[in-house]
């Protein structure tokens, strides 16, 4: 491990991009973050312009790689993580998108999904290939009504003349000065396009959902060689080491290496990562089978659960209802709340992720009483994070039934730095809830991986031992209690569902 140089993540997300340098001893020497737009342009609709999310990564470079007295030379690689699913398509040639960004929030493609469940294709073909559900969460569907809908692009892309990526491949495109259409492993398996046993695109999935096989990228395991940033663009020549999907950096970056480990991510949506290791496990709960990380030559499993809606909930409660004027002020007053007062939030704004996978559930509040007021609500609100997360949890376990139970969980993300919410999140899970020394463990991720590429860092046995844990939360309720208050939670969704709820989880 060298001495010298530092490495610098870029965490592209759904709210804003980030940049974070870090030094030879993995720690935080400066950072800078930028908004993005939120575009709506009809119900259920979510999109972002991909020059606005370009021009904030660099602007977000220049700002934290000048503080301190640090120079772009003193930089040795470049991580890059970022909101997964989420589809750009751009002129291979002028390097100009063709349209915006489509969400992975995004829900247009709703009936599109319902169509080919119908035709059983989930059970027959994307499952078994991919791992994952047919859902407008992923990207082949999106990618599809791209084709289909903006004037000339099918034939473009039939051409050769368009790229499509998630949106590290069109970060890299961009900071490579367009010499590079890479992606990686792990970005790759979110589209619905990937044979995750073969680690390849296939053939088939590309035919089913009409997709060009011009347009994608070339797949490259985490920690490689993903080319070199253009002086022109960025100032110097650096070279990119290291890229994975938000969450699967937050594995890595929660040092979860081994079978059987749990992260929890809480950022706008919640997202729950079980290590499966090199055995891929087929669930029979609804939670996805996906790759975590493929590092010289070997490919690690994962079974995943996402929440769609985690910090999004606390935006809501201050943007549109006005309850609180700052995140931070929440956990104080769900703190406050009347005990005796059993209110329910599902917050099913975009429809549900898993184990229920209802994109058209919508979110609703029971249990409102006269006495109801900000306080109930806000404690509500958080639960509703705590519930989602015993809802994966228990799945998982469902599934893990061969193997030896998770004996605690690790979290990340802006939510975990809430004493109040992660102390819910252990009394509802019944697991102990470990949170790190550094909360934001998605790009500490995606920096080991280029940091070890580049000779910087170590490798994942003494990152792994690196890693430190700053606070425990143990459970506190009683088994009744937390039973009773989950049997609720299952009540309160079921009315929420568009089509009935099978059995419940856990």
């Amino acid at each position: 491990m060298s001495s010298t140089g530092f490495v610098l993540a870029i965490d592209q997300g759904t709210t804003s991009s980030r940049a974070i340098v870090f030094d030879a001893a993995m720690q935080v020497v400066s950072s800078a973050q930028r908004e993005i737009n939120q575009i709506y342009p009809q119900p259920g609709w979510v999109e972002h312009d991909p020059i606005d999310i370009w021009e904030s990564v660099i602007a977000t470079i220049s700002e934290a790689s000048s503080a301190r007295g640090i120079s772009l030379r003193h930089i040795a690689s470049i991580g890059i993580t970022n909101q997964r699913e989420t589809v750009v398509v751009w002129d291979r040639k002028t390097g100009l998108p063709l349209y915006n960004a489509i969400v992975w929030q995004d829900r247009r493609t709703a009936e599109a999904c319902a169509r080919l469940k119908a035709d059983g294709l989930e059970d027959t073909t994307i499952t078994p290939k991919t791992g994952l559900l047919l859902d407008p969460y992923f990207s082949a569907t999106k990618l599809a009504w791209l084709l289909a809908n903006v004037d000339g692009l099918r034939a473009r892309a039939t051409a050769g003349e368009v790229c499509f990526g998630t949106v590290d491949s069109w970060l890299i495109y961009k900071l490579t000065g367009g010499r590079r259409h890479v992606t990686d492993v792990t970005n790759a398996s979110r589209t619905l396009l990937f044979n995750i046993d073969k680690c390849e695109w296939d053939k088939s999935l590309q035919a089913l959902f009409g997709i060009p096989a011009s347009m994608l990228p070339d797949v490259l395991e985490n920690s490689d060689d993903f080319g070199q940033t253009d002086p022109a663009v960025v100032g110097a020549a650096i070279p990119i080491n290291g890229v994975a999907g938000d969450q699967q950096a937050a594995v890595i970056g929660n040092a979860c290496f081994e079978p059987g480990m749990i992260k929890s991510t809480y950022g706008t949506g919640g997202f729950a990562l079980l290590n499966t290791g090199g055995e891929r496990v087929a669930s029979t709960n609804r939670m996805l089978t996906t790759v975590a990380y493929k590092l010289k030559g070997k490919i690690t499993y994962a079974l995943e659960g996402s929440i769609f809606v985690a910090g999004a909930a606390v935006q809501w409660l201050r943007d549109e209802l006005g309850i609180i004027t700052t995140a931070a002020e929440i956990g104080p007053l769900a703190a406050s709340a009347d005990p005796s007062q059993s209110i329910y939030v599902v917050p099913a704004f975009v429809g549900l992720g898993a184990p229920y996978w209802d994109p058209d559930a919508r979110g609703a509040i029971f249990g409102l009483t006269r006495n109801t007021g900000r306080a109930e609500l806000a404690r509500a609100t958080l639960e509703s994070v705590a519930f989602q997360t015993h809802d994966l949890v228990a799945a998982m376990k469902n599934d893990w039934t061969d193997h030896a139970e998770s004996s605690r969980i690790r979290v990340d993300g802006g939510m975990a730095a809430s004493d109040w919410t992660m102390q819910r999140v252990a009394d509802i899970i019944g697991l102990p809830v470990e949170r790190p020394s550094l909360v934001e463990t998605t790009a500490l991720g995606v920096a080991w991986l280029a940091g070890s590429h580049s000779g910087v860092w170590p490798d994942a046995t003494e990152f792994g031992n690196a890693w430190a844990c700053k606070g425990i939360f143990t459970p506190s309720l009683s088994e009744e209690s937390r039973e009773a208050k989950i049997r609720g939670w299952h009540d309160a969704v079921s009315r929420t569902l568009s089509r009935p709820m099978g059995r419940h989880i856990g």
